[in-house]
């Protein structure tokens, strides 16, 4: 079973895509994003220096770009991809480039956004003066009691020693002057205390627009950073995509989910190292690649070629499915087990699972084809559920 994933802020560095722009057809495909995205992300990711690409609004764009051409590199035809991912994700500002790859939005639609989100957020950050740190090793719970005291935010968790502190200068000046025991601190060259507070004015200038995007639902599993969930809505990732700037990436439930579906490889797209590194050292037994250069393409289409299935959320227009947004026991909900019709927005039921009851919702409604579960079956993250008979008024419309 194969994911694919996409790297966050911080995974860029200076020149890292001059070797992928020596292919004529990569660089006609990235001037062409660049020019949606109204900036020379050609200079940014080969003549400018660190300090130029740290800028939040020009390392979002020019690591989705990336992301999206180098994909197609993978998959010329990208219909072939949705015969062998089984999931899709991506750490940070990487899941616009996983809900393109999912085909929630288009390609042209996530340049738009992540150049909006950069901006945004480049300017939400010189508000206040703001940062975050790494922090690395220590126990766990000590370790995120510590950055609650100090009145810092647990930004990103991205699994077993290592969470991410963000806040203020002040705070962040706290927490090293007295850190958790056996834990080392590596302040991060951002600029601002992403997914925190700091950010809620991104949050909604991004909604704003965000309004008039249409979107579709997603052709294969799309997990999210909110809480590791398989999203099966894309109206519902469009509002997750858009809050999440000011909430903490669990990276850490992710990577659960990806094990409850039985991945057997991760890919990671450019550049990459940050998320396979991680998986390395989680996921214990599952086979990584980092795409790290053009000439390792012919090695990714291997790769893909042995861990991929067919995994497609058929979005046929004859039927739609609901599924499992994680693993658990399915308890149908019991004005939706005996009907025939159902309105948008009904409750089909919930997963419960140890820790957690989670709702879902038939979000399109629509006529009761099947139920292709049975009440108090274990249930696992993107499991089809229901297949509905759309109604005659579904459409694919943008946030409401």
């Amino acid at each position: 079973m194969l994911v694919i994933v996409a790297p966050g802020q911080g995974a860029q560095s200076p020149g890292f895509l001059t070797p992928w722009l020596e292919d004529p057809e990569f660089r006609n495909r990235f001037e062409w994003l660049s020019t949606v995205a109204s900036l020379d992300l050609v200079h940014y990711g080969t003549e400018a220096d660190a300090d130029e690409i740290r800028r939040t609004d020009i390392a979002q764009p020019l690591l989705v770009a990336t992301g999206l051409v180098a994909a197609l590199g993978i998959f010329p035809h990208p219909t072939d991809a949705f015969g062998k991912v089984s999931a899709v994700a991506g750490h940070s500002v990487g899941e616009l480039t996983a809900a393109a790859g999912a085909r929630v939005i288009t390609a042209e639609q996530a340049m738009v956004l992540v150049r909006e989100r950069g901006r945004a957020m480049a300017e939400a950050a010189a508000v206040t003066a703001t940062g975050m740190t790494a922090v690395l090793g220590g126990d766990r719970d000590e370790v995120l009691a510590v950055i609650e005291k100090h009145g810092l935010t647990a930004a990103n968790d991205n699994g077993p020693g290592q969470v991410v502190a963000a806040g203020t200068l002040e705070q962040l000046q706290a927490l090293a002057d007295e850190p958790p025991e056996k834990a080392r601190l590596m302040p991060l060259s951002v600029a601002g205390a992403f997914h925190t507070h700091h950010m809620e004015p991104a949050v909604g200038h991004l909604a704003s627009l965000a309004r008039s995007v249409s979107v579709h639902d997603p052709r294969t599993r799309f997990v999210s950073n909110r809480d590791g969930q398989v999203v099966h809505d894309g109206r519902d990732v469009l509002r997750r995509l858009v809050g999440q700037i000011a909430s903490p990436v669990r990276w850490d439930l992710c990577m659960d989910t990806f094990e409850d579906l039985g991945v057997t490889g991760i890919l990671e797209m450019p550049p990459a190292g940050t998320l396979t590194g991680i998986a390395k050292r989680a996921l214990k037994g599952v086979e990584t690649f980092a795409l790290k250069g053009p000439e390792l393409l012919d090695e990714a289409r291997a790769f893909c070629d042995k861990h991929g299935e067919f995994a497609e959320i058929d979005s046929s227009p004859t039927w739609r499915m609901v599924v499992s947004p994680a693993k658990g026991t399915f308890h149908i909900d019991p004005e939706a087990a005996d009907v025939e019709q159902l309105p948008s927005g009904s409750l089909l039921g919930e997963v419960a699972s140890r820790s957690d009851r989670i709702p879902v919702t038939a979000a399109h409604g629509g006529t009761v084809v099947e139920w292709l579960i049975e009440d108090g079956d274990p249930v696992s993250p993107g499991q089809p559920l229901i297949r509905l008979h759309p109604q005659t008024s579904d459409s694919q419309g943008g946030m409401s």
